[in-house]
């Protein structure tokens, strides 16, 4: 690969950004550099702050602190339009093209056009588009629609658009997400192709794999700031692995097996699947257990709850609840049957913010609420006792439980969705990310409650992004990815390092 001459300044050079939303550090202390026309991997666990600092690259986010250089020369990346004038191009995930318009206005999105009598010359522009389309290896008529074309072809027309646009730097947000095997490996071609022209990629990607398979150089965030940057030549799965997680992958936190194997199924599930996010999946969930389920962003986590919870409808597959077959036509006929769902986004989907604490906790609980059969009427006396003996138990920190809950801490706002379901006593309870944006004392709280609920015979399902979380917590722990189960643990198998290892599985699984 023709990586920058010998001594020249790397093509770009981020040093010491910080950035904060709303009081919550997204990046402390991120640093990179990139020489011309290698290929720079970039990777870290979710919320590691991966995607902010592409958005501040791109100038969509402005930093808080710290610099960024090209070439040598401090630049202020104050929009999109001034990332391209510097040289860098961006292929984000959600890839942007336009259905209406040809192939070819879609590479030139964006880019200043030739013109001839004060018209835009489209058969000029073809004629020096054309060996850059054939070089990235765009098959289809530049005057064809994109409607219509596969992502594969999506991601080429965005790289053929940097390349017009003689971008020195493409970033490539999890390249690979959509695309098959075959696909990917035609990328990588491409990708060795641009480096060897000298120019540099920053590929962005939760696949170790292609990681080691494909990058120079990598670095990697954790919390925020870099903690890690390897080249070729210390390159391994377990070093990333160690780097991501923050320790050592030969140990970690695990916890003996709290469920006997006789205890009743509650939940049975075989060959789930909605496409394309989840692909045939099969386990159990006993009585008195935690069980977990692990796994990157996307992986399929949340989709596979909203398909037991009712929310959505599978294509395939089949469920058996309580030893009966089991397929709810919505959320009502889940809650029903006995299961309940913490939300992961729970000021959107499990609260009402401008109505009071005991309004929430009374949401599902209407039925113990309502006096009277003909004109039910609901008793304000029921639900303030409701709400008092729930926020007792939680240790919900409010000043009345007449208060907005959207005034109280995350952590307590937490304890309110949960605690709703404290009160119906479901036979299964799915919580997803239960302890996300909750201080360490909220966690606790969170986590001995589950376990109380479990020791009682409820059936726990829960979701985290958190490595650590699940093996502080969980009897088991399934681990999806790409729509499915890659592996089941438990017992001194479960810990932190083997969950993000399984995570970022390998291609295929």
């Amino acid at each position: 690969m023709e990586m920058g001459a010998p001594g020249a300044p790397p093509f770009l050079v981020v040093r010491n950004i910080a950035k904060t939303f709303g009081g919550a550090k997204a990046l402390r202390n991120a640093s990179l550099d990139i020489i011309a026309g290698e290929v720079h991997g970039l990777v870290g666990a979710n919320g590691a702050g991966k995607s902010t600092l592409i958005r501040i690259l791109a100038g969509l986010n402005h930093p808080d602190q710290g610099s960024i250089e090209i070439d040598g020369q401090t630049a202020a990346v104050e929009t999109p339009h001034r990332a391209t004038a510097l040289g860098m191009s961006f292929i984000h995930q959600e890839l942007a093209f336009i259905p209406g318009m040809t192939v070819l206005q879609n590479i030139m999105l964006g880019v200043p056009k030739r013109s001839r009598f004060g018209l835009t010359d489209w058969a000029a522009i073809a004629r020096e588009v054309e060996p850059i389309a054939r070089r990235v290896g765009i098959t289809a008529s530049l005057n064809a629609s994109v409607k219509g074309l596969s992502t594969a072809e999506n991601w080429l027309i965005n790289i053929c658009r940097a390349l017009v646009r003689k971008s020195r730097l493409i970033v490539m947000d999890e390249p690979t997400a959509s695309l098959s095997a075959a696909e990917a490996e035609k990328l990588f071609m491409i990708i060795k192709d641009l480096s060897a022209s000298g120019v540099a990629v920053l590929y962005v990607s939760h696949r170790l794999d292609e990681i080691l398979k494909l990058c120079d150089r990598v670095s990697v965030l954790r919390d925020g700031s870099s903690v890690a940057e390897f080249t070729r030549a210390g390159l391994s799965r377990r070093a990333l692995v160690e780097a991501i997680v923050g320790g050592d992958t030969a140990g970690g936190d695990s916890r003996p097996d709290y469920v006997p194997q006789n205890h009743e199924v509650v939940l049975r599930v075989r060959n789930l699947a909605r496409l394309p996010k989840v692909r045939g999946v099969s386990f159990e969930l006993r009585q008195g257990e935690v069980l977990g389920i692990g796994g990157l962003v996307g992986a399929g986590r949340s989709e596979l709850a909203r398909l037991i919870y009712g929310a959505d409808r599978p294509d395939s597959g089949s469920m058996i609840f309580r030893g009966k077959a089991y397929a709810p036509k919505s959320p009502q006929a889940a809650v029903a049957a006995g299961i309940g769902l913490v939300p992961e986004e729970r000021r959107t989907e499990g609260l009402f913010l401008t109505k009071s604490v005991a309004f929430n906790l009374g949401l599902v609980n209407l039925d113990k609420l309502v006096l009277g059969r003909r004109v039910p009427l609901l008793s304000r006396k029921a639900q303030s006792s409701l709400a008092r003996e729930t926020m007792k138990l939680l240790s919900i920190k409010t000043a009345s439980a007449d208060s907005p809950v959207g005034r109280l801490s995350g952590g307590n706002q937490q304890k309110v969705v949960i605690g709703r379901w404290l009160q119906r006593a479901p036979h299964m309870l799915i919580l997803d990310e239960p302890t996300r944006g909750v201080d360490i004392g909220a966690r606790a709280e969170i986590h001995r409650q589950i376990r109380e609920l479990a020791a009682a015979g409820m059936a726990v399902l829960v979701i985290s992004s958190e490595p650590d979380e699940l093996p502080d917590l969980c009897d088991r722990v399934l681990v999806m990815a790409e729509g499915l189960v890659v592996r089941e643990m438990s017992g001194a198998s479960m810990s932190r390092s083997a969950i993000v290892e399984a995570s970022y599985g390998e291609r295929g699984h």
